[in-house]
C-alpha cells in the first residue's frame, strides 16, 4: 500500500520544507508525480524521522503485570519512538541463546515498532562470575548489557570488552561502583537529601566505574557506550576520552537534562537510578549535549506497578516511564526554550542511536529512499501530559501534568502506520 503524504513541512537537511512525501515499498519517496494508494492529510503538520531509544525497559519476559512487549511499543508508537533496544532486566535474563529465543519470540508476535534486544554482559546479570553467551547471541542482539547492574570485576569487564570486540558489538554499562553506596540510597547524595533526611547515592559511584572503563576501553579497543549519564565528572571523562580517540558513546534522559535535585518531591515518580543529581550536573550535561560529549538522549522507560511506586523516596522501586513524553518534553523544554537546535533533537534522538547500534531507519533528517519510519507531528500543539491516558503499563514519571508542545499525530514503521491504532 502506497501513501502520499500531502502539504506537511518535512524535516529535511535544509531544515523544514513544505512539501508532499511518499511512501512506497517502504521506503520515502521525494518524487510524488506518481498514483498513490491513499492519501494522508498532514496540512499544519511535520514529517520527521521516527525517534530511535536506545534504552527501553520492556520486561517481558518474566514481569509482564509492569510492562509487555506490545503494551511497551504502543507507548513508543504513540511517543513517535518507531525503534527502541530492549534492556535484559527480564527473567530468564538473556544471558544464554536459549533464553534469548524466549524474548525474541515474544518480539516477533506482539511488537509493533522495530525491537532489537541487547544480550547481558554476565550469566545471569549479577556483574561478576562469567561471562554469557556472547558468541552465540552475537547474531540476534544489538550489543551487550548488565543495565540495573555495573560489573564490578575489572578483568571480567576487560574480557567482556575483548570479546564484544571480537564479535563487533557494543558493550553499554551501567556504571555503578557497589562499594561506592551507601545502604538505603534513594536519591542524589546532595542538599535536598540533607534538607530531607534521605540517604544519598553520592556521584562517585557511576564515574569511578566510567573511569575504570574507559581505560579498559583505550586497552582493548571494543566500543564502550555509557547508559544514563548523570554526574558532571562523568561527562568530562568522556569528553577527554574522545579527545583521546577512545571509542566511547554515551546517553543522558531528558530528566536529567530539565530537572535538578531540589526539583525532588516526596513521591516515588522521582525515583530513579541513578537519580536526579544537582544544577552544576545538569549544567555539565547541558554543556555534553551541546558540544557532542553526549551522544544520545534515552528514556530509561522503566515501567513499574502503581503499588510499586506508591512507597514514596526512599521504599519505591527504582525507575520512570518516558517513551510517551520524550518528544515533547525534549521539544519543550530544550528546543523551543533555545537551548539545542531541532537539528540537534534529532541528532540526539534518531541519528546517534541508529548510528551507534545498527539500527534501521532514517537519520537526523529525511532522505529520498530512506527507510519509511517515520512520525506526523503537532509542534505548535499545546497540551497537559496526563499519565493516565498512556498506552503503557506504566504511569509513574514527573512530567505527570507538565504543560508542553509537540503532539504526535501518526506514527509509520516501515511505511505501515502503526499509530493511531486500528
Amino acid at each position: 500500500m502506497s501513501l502520499l503524504i500531502k502539504d506537511g513541512s518535512v524535516f529535511t537537511k535544509d531544515g523544514f520544507i513544505k512539501k508532499d512525501i511518499g511512501i512506497s515499498g517502504g521506503r520515502i519517496v521525494f518524487d510524488t508525480d506518481r498514483r498513490f494508494d491513499k492519501v494522508y492529510n498532514a496540512e499544519f503538520l511535520s514529517i520527521i524521522p521516527g525517534l530511535a531509544d536506545a534504552h527501553v525497559h520492556l520486561r517481558e519476559p518474566g514481569f509482564s503485570y509492569k510492562e509487555t512487549i506490545r503494551t511497551g511499543t504502543m507507548a513508543a508508537a504513540h511517543g513517535g519512538v518507531t525503534a527502541v533496544l530492549a534492556m535484559p532486566n527480564l527473567k530468564p535474563a538473556p544471558c544464554t541463546l536459549e533464553a534469548l529465543r524466549e524474548e525474541l519470540d515474544i518480539i516477533d508476535r506482539d511488537a509493533i515498532i522495530r525491537v532489537i534486544p541487547f544480550g547481558t554482559i554476565t550469566r545471569g546479570r549479577r556483574g561478576r562470575g562469567e561471562l554469557s553467551e556472547m558468541e552465540a547471541m552475537a547474531p540476534y542482539v544489538c550489543g551487550y548489557s548488565d543495565d540495573g547492574t555495573g560489573v564490578q570485576d575489572e578483568g571480567l569487564m576487560e574480557k567482556a570488552m575483548r570479546e564484544a570486540a571480537r564479535l563487533g558489538k557494543v558493550i553499554s554499562a551501567h556504571c555503578e561502583d557497589e562499594g561506592e553506596l551507601k545502604p538505603g540510597g534513594c536519591i542524589h547524595d546532595g542538599e535536598y537529601a540533607r534538607l530531607h533526611g534521605h540517604v544519598g547515592i553520592n556521584s562517585e559511584s557511576e564515574w569511578k566505574q566510567v573511569e575504570r572503563d574507559l581505560k579498559l576501553a583505550e586497552r582493548t579497543g571494543a566500543a564502550y557506550h555509557v547508559c544514563h549519564v548523570s554526574t558532571k565528572e562523568s561527562v568530562r571523562l568522556i569528553r577527554e576520552a574522545k579527545r583521546r580517540g577512545v571509542h566511547v558513546t554515551c546517553e543522558t534522559g531528558p530528566h536529567y537534562l530539565i530537572y535538578t535535585d531540589m526539583d525532588l518531591q516526596e513521591s516515588g515518580a522521582w525515583k530513579m537510578n541513578p537519580p536526579i543529581r544537582s544544577a552544576e550536573d545538569r549544567a555539565e550535561l547541558i554543556l555534553g549535549i551541546k558540544d557532542g560529549t553526549i551522544d544520545c538522549i534515552i528514556t530509561d522507560h522503566a515501567p513499574h506497578s502503581a503499588e510499586e511506586k506508591s512507597r514514596g523516596l526512599e521504599s519505591s522501586a527504582f525507575g520512570i516511564t518516558g517513551l510517551e513524553t520524550s518528544f515533547a518534553t525534549v521539544y519543550t523544554f530544550l528546543v523551543r526554550t533555545g537551548i539545542i537546535g531541532f537539528s540537534d533533537m534529532m541528532r540526539l534522538m534518531s541519528e546517534a542511536p541508529r548510528r551507534i547500534f545498527g539500527i534501521p531507519g532514517p537519520g537526523a533528517y529525511l532522505e529520498d529512499g530512506d527507510v519509511a519510519d517515520v512520525a506526523i507531528v503537532d509542534l505548535e500543539s499545546h497540551y497537559r501530559i496526563d499519565a493516565d491516558g498512556f498506552y503503557s503499563m506504566g504511569h509513574s514519571t514527573l512530567f505527570d501534568g507538565a504543560e508542553v508542545y509537540g503532539e504526535v499525530k501518526a506514527t509509520f514503521v516501515g511505511g505501515k502506520r502503526v499509530y493511531p491504532f486500528d
